[in-house]
């Protein structure tokens, strides 16, 4: 059994035959999946399919590029919002130093708002942060100082350091297809140094799909090549691995239910 802890399944790439791609997911060992909200002003659409599928489960946050577009939206807002049974998690929020399509003190301002609301709800923040290493770092420590928080570094393309600090902090890291790309063997080196109790898989669907399907469109299904590899980079059998990161998802999304 394994666990996507992250996709987007309310991406319009999926709309056409999200029925089939659940069954696929399902004939794949992908027991359960967490499709991840982008824009709260879009959460319906997201909840929508976690309550179609039992398998599916959601956050509701917003992403660091559309950050600048839900100012208005509070803690509060997050909090009131991730009541409903199908929200396992905050998020996605964080820093996106690649693309800045959003003013960084707007991104840094929602994911402090966002940060609040794990804290308040218990709920892990899905954490999304590319070349924005030092600031990551920096505001995780300095909200952490305020008090503890659940969060998951996903879809894991940063350095060691932010690694090493995210692991200190209580967080866990996610790996996606990027593990399995030829040129990622220093990403492949990071997950050996880290703790298993403390990583899990997952696509990041429809992008990023895992070696033999790079370049095409990922789905929940993939996730079994991303877990192959990580089972071999870090030296156990895929049985392990599957143990290891289905035990870790259930730990970090405590409020999902084991089906």
């Amino acid at each position: 059994m394994l666990i996507d802890t992250h996709c987007h399944l309310d991406f319009p790439d999926f709309e056409p035959e999200r029925d089939a791609i659940i069954e696929r997911a399902r004939d794949a060992g992908v027991s359960q999946m967490v499709t991840i909200s982008t824009r709260v002003k879009r959460f319906e659409t997201t909840l929508a399919i976690a309550e179609k599928y039992p398998n599916v489960f959601c956050s509701v946050g917003t992403h660091p590029h559309n950050a600048d577009e839900e100012l208005d939206i509070t803690t509060e807002d997050l909090v009131r919002l991730s009541a409903h049974p199908k929200v396992v998690a905050i998020g996605e929020a964080g820093l996106d130093y690649f693309y800045d399509n959003a003013p960084r003190e707007a991104q840094a301002e929602g994911l402090r708002r966002h940060i609040a609301a794990a804290r308040q709800t218990g709920l892990p923040l899905v954490i999304h942060s590319r070349s924005a290493d030092e600031d990551m770092a920096t505001i995780l420590t300095e909200e952490s100082g305020k008090g503890a928080f659940p969060f998951l570094l996903h879809c894991f393309s940063s350095g060691q350091e932010l690694a090493r600090v995210g692991v200190e902090l209580g967080g866990y890291v996610s790996f996606s297809g990027i593990l399995t790309f030829p040129k990622s063997e220093e990403l492949r080196d990071i997950a050996k140094t880290l703790p298993r109790d403390r990583i899990v898989v997952e696509t990041d669907a429809p992008y990023l799909a895992p070696r033999p399907f790079r370049g095409k469109r990922n789905e929940p299904a993939y996730v079994a090549h991303t877990a192959d590899v990580l089972a071999e980079t870090i030296g156990v059998s895929r049985a392990e691995i599957d143990d290891i990161t289905t035990e870790n998802a259930f730990r970090i999304f405590s409020k999902m239910p084991r089906l």
